[in-house]
């Protein structure tokens, strides 16, 4: 796509005509969520992605891994792009009892006039409203803004692309509801989501029985955990209140049992997050986002299929427009990707002419690029920045800096290794390996000695949490992707559990107490028991007969790694949390 020629941003297709550069209409009326969602996409996508990248030379792309989950704290604030924020109510506004606070604006075609026969003149509605969006809009702003809506309706989203520029310059988010038509209208303005972050936040962590009451000690220990654990299940790191507000707002709409979207974009974000009702989704609301990204991956056939289909934004930078659907994760003390509260289910490059969708290519997840950036680390040929703990971190061409690099590495995709396959986990061993156990660099390595040791402890956590990952998969009777019999499952337990009996005292505590778990669980499985073990040798098969033995000696090994956790436990002077 053209640089000079962004305006043509999706052109008309079966579902959307232009009423003019900026504002589609389209087939259908806007009265439900999934229609009001599609034509916010064409709009902000064109308007609050698309126009700053153009006007901006050096705008900041998203990288492909701010994207995954879990998501890393803000680097910069970019204040000359645009950020905004909007809640979308399918039902008409209930003013006094709504539980949120916001300037309201009216229409004629809503619910209340139509109930009580009033016929208001639209010439007194529209001063108004005019009246009140000039209210909230800074003063530098306002003469223009006067002269260019004063006989037009504000409400009606054939005027919000006009005047979306404008709510770009406001502060706090906007609303919109049903009309007495079930159409969507702008039906507020400087609208302020309720935030309880401190009850939510408690709640929560008392819920998954990570906080206990009236404990500082399980609170400070945990509080953090806590924190990032609740604020990605919504698709936010630890960031602004903008972001924070916005999650905590969608989490107490879904709980009433609204029918909504809260949308946000944030200025240092550069990333417009989606959270709404879905009917498939019963505990959390679904999360989307879409953003600008640079396609980085090295292989030319991919190129050359976004090139002739047309999915470049910018052929140039390879620039394309990318959704990202996520999936929520139940807290599980016993899982051990524990910290894993999101996923992503579903990565979408979108066209920039005609809005279509494909979802074929994985532009995020490539865990061959995985490799090669980890592999540009610790070579020292890796230009991008990081968030080292409070650090801002900028290249790689220090071992210093390479060593903060892997860190925050290791951290934002601990999850990743510890859950992929065999091939990309050996491949990450060694590189790694080749470069924290080179002999040729322990002096300087010596000289950054607790960073060092940082980076190890880090790497020695996914390699023993990876060992107790294929217990979890074990546990289902899943090995290398292929389901298993009880008979197989009990031997390769066997095999990991004796070995880890030996390796038990060098181990993290929570790993060992996650493997005591999902040890216990296996062998409570109610179908094994039942049919195996409660039954007389002379009435087992051969076979039964194996699993019984074996049965037994896990039973022997699980007692064994209890009394190493107490002991190590009671050395250590702390209670198992």
């Amino acid at each position: 796509m053209s640089l000079t020629s962004w305006t043509a941003l999706f052109t008309e297709t079966p579902e959307v005509t232009w009423l003019n550069q900026n504002t589609p209409s389209l087939s259908k009326k806007i009265n439900d969520l999934f229609t009001l969602k599609f034509f916010l996409n064409l709009v902000q996508i064109k308007l609050c992605l698309v126009k700053p990248y153009f006007e901006n030379k050096n705008y900041p792309l998203v990288e492909a891994r701010e994207l995954l989950p879990s998501f890393e704290a803000d680097l910069y604030e970019y204040e000359n792009l645009p950020g905004f924020s909007l809640v979308a109510l399918a039902r008409p506004i209930d003013y006094f009892h709504e539980i949120f606070q916001f300037d309201i604006l009216h229409t004629s075609k809503e619910k209340f006039y139509q109930e009580n026969t009033i016929c208001p003149l639209p010439e007194i509605i529209f001063e108004n409203n005019l009246n009140t969006f000039l209210s909230r809009l800074p003063k530098a702003y306002q003469d223009n803004f006067k002269q260019k809506f004063k006989d037009q309706d504000l409400t009606s989203l054939a005027t919000y692309p006009d005047l979306l520029p404008y709510i770009l310059e406001m502060d706090r988010a906007h609303v919109l509801a049903l009309d007495g038509e079930d159409n969507f209208y702008l039906a507020g303005v400087y609208a302020s989501f309720p935030s309880d972050l401190d009850t939510e936040l408690k709640r929560f962590g008392l819920r998954i029985k990570k906080f206990k009451p009236n404990d500082n000690c399980l609170y400070e220990l945990n509080r953090s955990f806590v924190y990032q654990f609740l604020m990605e299940l919504y698709g936010f790191p630890i960031v602004s209140e903008r972001r924070t507000s916005a999650a905590l707002f969608s989490r107490r709409l879904f709980k009433l049992g609204e029918n909504f979207l809260i949308r946000v974009l944030g200025q240092s974000d550069r990333t417009i997050t989606t959270l709404y009702s879905h009917p498939e989704n019963k505990f959390y609301p679904r999360v989307e986002k879409i953003a600008l990204v640079s396609v980085d991956n090295p292989k030319p056939e991919i190129h050359n299929f976004l090139s002739q289909k047309g999915f470049y934004l910018d052929e140039k930078r390879k620039v394309v427009i990318l959704k990202i659907t996520y999936k929520q994760h139940k807290y599980d003390p016993n899982n051990i990707r524990e910290d894993r509260a999101l996923s992503i289910s579903k990565q979408e490059i979108i066209h920039p002419l005609t809005y279509q969708k494909m979802d074929h290519i994985n532009v995020i997840k490539d865990t061959y690029t995985l490799v090669l950036k980890l592999n540009d680390i610790v070579k020292g040929e890796f230009t991008g920045r990081v968030k080292y703990k409070r650090e801002i971190v900028e290249g790689t061409d220090t071992h210093e800096k390479r060593l903060k690099f892997l860190y925050a590495w290791l951290t934002k995709h601990q999850r990743r290794i510890i859950g992929y396959s065999d091939e990309f986990y050996a491949n990450v061993n060694k590189v790694l390996d080749n470069y924290l156990l080179n002999s040729e660099l322990f002096d300087i390595f010596n000289e950054h000695n607790n960073l060092y040791r940082e980076v190890w402890e880090k790497y020695s956590y996914i390699q023993q949490a990876r060992k107790i990952k294929i217990l979890e998969d074990l546990k289902e009777r899943i090995y290398n992707n292929q389901k298993i019999d009880y008979l197989t499952m009990l031997k390769l337990t066997y095999k990991i559990i004796n070995d880890l009996r030996f390796e038990a005292v060098t181990y993290f505590e929570d790993i060992i107490s996650k493997a005591i778990a999902i040890l216990d669980k296996m062998l409570s499985d109610s179908y094994l028991v039942k049919q195996y073990i409660k039954q007389k040798e002379d009435n087992l098969t051969p076979y039964g007969q194996e699993i019984k033995k074996i049965y037994g000696r896990l039973v022997s090994l699980l007692d064994e790694l209890k009394a190493i956790q107490k002991t190590k436990t009671r050395e250590l002077g702390y209670g198992t949390i």
